[in-house]
């Protein structure tokens, strides 16, 4: 009896205990997948996923997170800019102190020998870079060459072990819309993986490097990216992560690969980078001056003046040509031409149309090297009062000696026409609508002329430089 009892006691036991977690709810929902909310995702956007996965996983191993460090000198500003300590102090030795600045950046390594492409902002001033790659390991880096003017620079390590390689592709098929993911190390942290799309390519005049032709993505880019890849939805490096618009977001920039591949290979060869030489000062052609030359619109490079001895020179470029092709290639301004030019090999022999007078012109020059520009000097130009607010009188007979030639502007009305194109006082101005003024007297049937036509083009020597105005007339 006493058994029967005890086994209805544990029957109510159990039954009410089931009863209690019948009314206990579940915390969470945990999905078999058959509980999923979407069950019918579409195949394709499964494939797009795992194609991304699939990349990352092949390409970061490439991928490695640099560290420098630089030491850089502490200025006192008591005792290193007082001038009462200056004579005190002046038989003691200078101790400069200094202090240790450490950076991030990203880069991506090329070949089994350890080299690595990064930027050159990374590594500059650079007194120690360390690179640890995916699996941890770290090296300690030194710099191959480096080429400010595109941000691109080349280190290398002495690894032990088998290094995995990216592979580069052509930058130069590229379209906007294209799918673009970006690999670094933003902030630190380690192996960052964005996506996005190539927003535009051939940005320029950004102000950022000497020779600008970026790809613009809206894969996110930030502080620690620099170096690191842009790739291709086949994993291969399309561009290197410069920079980024910091008042932006969703605006970065990386150069393109192919714009990379000269370059570097300098670099490993030779440490340094030799571009080609036109020898021509050049800028911007405006919708005035495309007027004042009798262009329907305003495009190419108009030159401003020619170096002597310079390849243009001896191919018979002028003063005044408005470059509109260059090798083949449509010049839409002038610094798309900096850049061609830039990249083209030193020798090389390219064709080149321009404006002169109007008509249409051609000619071959013979590129030379970069390294001998530096000692060249612009060569001096050679060949009224109240017009467009100038005041102009002849140029001292001294200077004249000197081989100067034109009227000097001796003073410029505040307001005036000439005052809000950028004359200045001092300016020597040497032909008008490219009419030479190499006196009063041609200044003034020049000037004439010009209000008949309705604008002036004035070709301004300033110092060393040669520098046009177009100005409008009322």
């Amino acid at each position: 009896m006493q058994f029967c009892r005890l086994l209805t006691a544990i029957i109510i036991i159990a039954v009410s205990l089931a009863g209690c977690r019948e009314k206990e709810k579940n915390i969470f929902y945990e999905s078999g997948r058959s509980e999923a909310p979407v069950k019918d995702v579409p195949k394709d956007i499964l494939a797009t996923q795992q194609a991304f996965t699939n990349l990352v996983k092949v390409v970061t191993p490439s991928v490695v997170n640099i560290s420098t460090v630089s030491k850089k000198r502490v200025i006192d500003p008591f005792f290193e800019l007082s001038p009462f300590f200056g004579d005190m102090f002046e038989e003691a030795p200078s101790r400069p102190r200094y202090r240790k600045e450490s950076s991030l950046g990203s880069g991506f390594i090329i070949n089994k020998d350890g080299y690595i492409i990064t930027n050159s902002h990374v590594v500059k001033d650079a007194d120690s870079i360390q690179v640890k790659l995916s699996n941890e390991t770290v090296y300690e880096a030194k710099v191959v060459g480096a080429d400010p003017k595109t941000d691109i620079a080349v280190i290398k390590i002495n690894a032990k072990e088998e290094l995995p390689t990216a592979v580069l592709g052509d930058s130069d098929k590229l379209q906007v819309g294209q799918w673009a993911i970006a690999i670094g190390n933003p902030f630190g942290l380690d192996r960052t993986v964005t996506v996005g799309v190539v927003s535009a390519t051939g940005r320029s005049n950004m102000g950022i490097e000497t020779y600008e032709n970026f790809i613009q993505t809206d894969a996110s880019i930030n502080p620690g990216n620099s170096g690191g890849p842009l790739l291709n939805v086949h994993g291969e490096v399309i561009g290197i992560n410069t920079a980024i618009v910091a008042s932006g977001q969703g605006i970065g920039f990386a150069i393109p690969v192919n714009m990379a591949k000269r370059i570097v290979d300098q670099l490993v060869k030779k440490g340094s980078v030799t571009r080609a030489w036109l020898g021509v000062a050049i800028q911007p052609v405006t919708e005035e001056i495309a007027a004042s030359f009798g262009l329907k619109k305003a495009r190419g490079a108009l030159i401003s003046d020619v170096m002597a001895g310079s390849p243009a020179e001896k191919a018979g470029l002028r003063q005044g040509d408005i470059l509109v092709t260059f090798d083949g290639k449509e010049v839409k301004d002038a610094r798309q031409l900096q850049l061609a030019v830039g990249e083209a090999a030193v020798g090389k022999q390219a064709v080149v149309e321009f404006y002169r007078d109007g008509r249409l012109e051609k000619v071959t020059v013979t590129l030379a090297s970069g390294d001998s520009a530096e000692a060249t000097r612009p060569r001096p130009a050679g060949g009224g009062e109240g017009w467009l607010g100038l005041a102009v009188e002849e140029i001292p007979a001294a200077r004249r000696g000197q081989g100067q030639a034109g009227v000097l502007v001796a003073g410029v009305e505040a307001e005036s026409p000439a005052a809000e194109s950028g004359i200045q006082r001092g300016d020597v101005i040497v032909s008008i609508n490219q009419r030479r003024t190499a006196n009063l007297k041609e200044y003034a049937a020049a000037m004439k002329e010009a209000q008949r036509k309705g604008s002036a083009a004035l070709l301004i020597r300033r110092g060393n430089t040669s520098i046009y105005f177009a100005i409008k007339l009322k």
